[in-house]
């Protein structure tokens, strides 16, 4: 393994951004209409354990329905050991339709940034010290990406407000309508580099685990971010796995070499 990589993608949201507080107010808005619900007060009381929760999140369009989850008392173990069957009896419950939940919740954020974009980017926090690296990284010979399932105009939106000159080629939204492993092999083929070029960072396991099962990326250099929307014990399998790297933020913010020290 190359003490630096050609190449270094990144997550957004658990990895740049911390987007929790942006997250639960979003969702709490599109709760409101989904449900007709005008109750904010006793929704709000369910924001901590919503940002306890959110690791179990994998696309936005869950959000509403991991709140919806909080108001009927589902108890919280239950939520993390079990989520894809409660967020889909939820959804068959109660007649929902998947792409209508996440076009409320897209709607809900357009109309909030329309009327009031300060407000908006206000709620969105920046990691410590992860902008400052990822000028540095702009500055060298490392190309940089963004590979979310934010919609890459959120993303842009947010980096120009911090002042960050990143190429908007480079960032590979929701909008891509592919699985982020997809995203990698795009990237290799237009940059014509081998996978063992490419690092990775990621806050979700599931999401490095799919890309480590495909054959012809075997090879990336996988980390998962410790500080973005994960578990200890996500930490601990991570551990366990000879082939992920479990990366600190104040690694992140050293030198290439310094990330895969044990």
């Amino acid at each position: 393994m190359s003490n630096t990589p050609k190449i270094l993608a990144l997550d957004f949201d658990g990895v740049i951004c911390n987007g929790l507080k942006e997250y639960f107010q979003t969702t709490l808005r599109t709760y409101q209409k989904l449900w007709n619900s005008h109750s904010e007060d006793n929704l709000e009381s369910c924001a901590n354990s919503f940002y306890q929760l959110r690791p179990v999140i994998e696309t936005g369009w869950e959000m509403p329905i991991l709140l919806r989850a909080l108001v009927l008392e589902y108890e919280k173990p239950n939520i993390v050991s079990n989520w894809h069957q409660i967020c889909s009896e939820i959804v068959t419950k109660e007649n929902l339709n998947k792409e209508e939940v996440m076009a409320t919740l897209d709607g809900v954020r357009d109309d909030w940034i329309k009327t009031d974009l300060d407000n908006w980017l206000a709620l969105h926090e920046f990691y410590p010290g992860v902008l400052e690296k990822l000028g540095q990284i702009l500055n060298s010979s490392t190309r940089l990406y963004i590979v979310t399932t934010k919609e890459g105009r959120f993303v842009k939106q947010l980096l120009k407000q911090q002042n960050l000159s990143f190429p908007e080629v480079n960032i590979f939204g929701k909008e891509v309508k592919q699985p982020k492993y997809e995203t990698l092999r795009q990237i290799l083929k237009n940059n014509q580099e081998t996978p063992n070029n490419l690092w990775f960072i990621e806050d979700l396991l599931k999401t490095l685990k799919k890309v480590q099962s495909q054959d012809d990326l075997k090879q990336v250099n996988l980390f998962l971010a410790d500080w973005g929307y994960n578990t200890s014990k996500t930490h601990e399998l991570v551990n366990q796995d000879n082939e992920i790297y479990l990366l600190s933020l104040n690694k992140f913010s050293q030198d290439f070499s310094k990330w895969i020290d044990s």
